[in-house]
């Protein structure tokens, strides 16, 4: 078999399993793709000892007759997971040497389910961007590229080497994280598929954080099956997150039957943006004429809360970094400022802190620590939250009502270019996650599915919103849109 690496979890692990390949050979194959994508930048921590090890480890597991469903099987883990013995800086300068005595929940049950790591993977520092331009290690670049045109495009954020890396296919599949569209943005960009699962789903433990209430890992894959599989793994119960749900985890692959005869599908009117690009308005008719051809109902559904959730989550979630990312003061462990004779405890923090956070950091730490201060705690926090409610309450409505799943755009363009968006105004950027940081704000699970291409020929996804703890259902329509918009378009490698 040749071009290992391109396989997916699915057709990898079946072929494992009937002998046809070791997994030696499949972590080779992927090495050895990572190792001619530097330009890529897309994995910033190479761990090739550690993945060979582990691939004779499964190759022993398979042939004894004892293999989980990601044995043996190459992925990438973001570094925003900590990984024993493995730097893990969360992309940022602060963190500069860390290495973990500890192995995080999800990348732990990975590697007890035999799957091997690969290294770790570029993203923007601690989860704060949607571009993968705020990283330490410099910008993760899009396999893809707009025709004869030679410039970069952004892979996405924040989980944007996770994205590169799936779709330049330099490992199987890979971890993300979403806090706000962080998985389903940068897969659609580059077309994949990315879950972020129910809030509590899957356990934040090991997991940097960013902001706490909105944190949720989960699977960057090939395809709805590739992301059926892994998620089953990265999900389950943990002691260690007081917000991780005590729920039993259903086989997903299992439920991945294609038949959505009867399901209502709603079409919030309130995601038509004004100003909307014409092929997003089509892709999205697109998607729910080739749901309503798999036998399912399409209705128009209000969601009218949702023009507050932008603002909203701009208050919420830097509050809540600024809480977190307070634990970095350059005592303890990571990057510490040289100072100055005379220099006391508040110039350490001051200057380890100036030093170790980038620009992004920066401005979101103290956006975050202007609406929790005294004056303002009740202007803007608690309004934010009051607000977060209402969303929230929005979608149960919805779904009491008896809608299923909702459909919408993923993000409101294709990739745009790597320095296009401006520092100067950071508002632009954050536009990206309009359609997103709703399902964030719920708790809510949402898939992104690549669907078809721009006139740039880039790719353009879908998202599917679904009913809190039914990501098999959510799974199961996502597949039947996959089926019927039969997406296999692959970027030529330039690299």
């Amino acid at each position: 078999m040749s071009d290992l690496n391109k396989l997916g979890l699915a057709e990898a692990r079946d072929a494992l399993r009937a002998g046809d390949v070791t997994s030696v050979e499949l972590t080779e194959a992927c090495l050895k793709a990572i190792d001619e994508a530097d330009a890529l930048n897309a994995f910033v921590h190479k761990t090739p000892e550690i993945a060979m090890e582990r691939a004779k480890a499964a190759d022993e597991r398979i042939k004894g007759g004892d293999a989980p469903s990601m044995c043996g099987l190459p992925i990438g883990i973001k570094d925003l997971f900590c990984t024993k013995g493995v730097p893990s800086q969360a992309a940022s300068g602060i963190l500069e040497g860390f290495k973990p005595e500890y192995e995080s929940t999800v990348s732990q049950q990975l590697a007890d389910a035999g799957a091997v790591m690969l290294g770790k993977l570029n993203m923007d520092e601690f989860a704060m961007g949607s571009s993968n331009e705020t990283s330490v290690y410099g910008n993760a670049v899009s396999p893809w590229r707009c025709g004869n045109d030679d410039a970069q495009l952004t892979p996405g954020g924040s989980s944007g080497g996770s994205a590169a890396a799936v779709a330049a296919d330099l490992c199987l599949a890979a971890t993300g994280t979403d806090t706000g569209g962080s998985i389903r943005q940068p897969a659609a960009f580059v077309g994949i598929t990315g879950i972020k699962p129910t809030y509590g789903r899957c356990s934040r433990w090991g997991i940097v954080a960013f902001a706490s209430s909105l944190d949720q890992a989960g699977p960057m894959t090939k395809n709805v099956r590739d992301a059926a599989i892994m998620l089953e793994t990265m999900c389950g119960h943990d002691a260690k997150d007081s917000t991780s749900a005590d729920l039993a985890v259903p086989n997903f692959e299992a439920m991945l039957t294609g038949d959505i005869k009867g399901k209502k599908i709603g079409i919030p009117k309130e995601y038509r943006m004004d100003g909307m690009p014409a092929e997003i308005e089509k892709l999205w008719a697109d998607g729910a004429a080739m749901l309503k051809d798999a036998g399912a109902e399409i209705v128009d559904i209000s969601l009218p809360h949702t023009k507050y959730a932008l603002p909203a989550y701009y208050v919420i979630a830097p509050a809540e970094a600024s809480s977190n990312l307070a634990r970095y003061d350059g005592v303890r462990y990571g990057h510490r400022a040289q100072l100055a004779q005379g220099d006391g405890i508040t110039e350490m923090y001051e200057k380890t802190r100036a030093e170790g956070f980038g620009h992004e950091v920066q401005r979101r730490v103290m956006v975050g620590t202007y609406v929790l201060s005294a004056g303002f705690y009740d202007a803007y926090y608690n309004r934010a939250r009051k607000v977060r409610t209402l969303i929230k309450k929005d979608f149960e409505d919805v779904f009491a009502a008896g809608v299923d799943a909702i459909l919408t755009p993923a993000t409101p363009s294709a990739a745009f270019g790597l320095g296009e968006m401006t520092e100067a105004d950071p508002v632009q950027m954050y536009l990206n996650d309009v359609f997103t940081v709703t399902v964030n704000l719920a708790g809510l699970p949402g898939i992104s599915v690549p669907a078809g291409l721009d006139t740039q020929g880039l790719p353009l996804g879908l998202q599917l919103i679904g009913r809190p703890w039914e990501e098999g259902d959510l799974l199961n329509t996502a597949y039947a849109l996959e089926n019927a918009a039969g997406f296999v378009a692959k970027p030529g490698k330039w690299w």
